[in-house]
């Protein structure tokens, strides 16, 4: 037969408090990335289409503009910049495109999160 003691026999697990405190830890993360992924997608999307218009040949700021919003009229994600924020200049004859933004993401009121997003073509 077991016989155990009445005096201190110790439990072990996770308190209440403990279980609330980890999910609203792991809701607030989660809420975080919820709202952040669309505009980390977006980011790629436009470094991708820059990469693939330096690419292309375009030598003209004018063509590269253009190009720029045919891309973003098919990539209909894209809000965040315009062909006017581009920066296009030459380095070793080659053309780099070059741009900056920052995304203002609501959390709750009044709390925002601001993301300084930059990039250029790499090739």
């Amino acid at each position: 037969m077991f016989r155990t003691s009445t005096s201190a026999r110790r439990q072990s697990g996770v308190t209440l408090i403990g279980l609330l405190f980890w999910a609203v830890l792991l809701s607030s993360v989660a809420l975080v990335a919820m709202k952040v992924f669309p505009a980390v997608t977006e980011y790629r999307t436009i470094l991708t289409m820059v990469n693939k218009i330096a690419d292309s040949g375009g030598t003209t700021v004018p063509e590269i503009r253009k190009a720029f919003e045919r891309a973003t009229a098919v990539e209909y994600g894209v809000t965040s910049i315009t062909s006017k924020d581009l920066e296009v200049t030459k380095e070793d004859d080659r053309v780099v495109i070059s741009f900056a933004y920052d995304k203002e993401i609501p959390l709750f009121e009044p709390v925002y999160l601001l993301i300084k997003f930059e990039g250029r073509s790499t090739r």
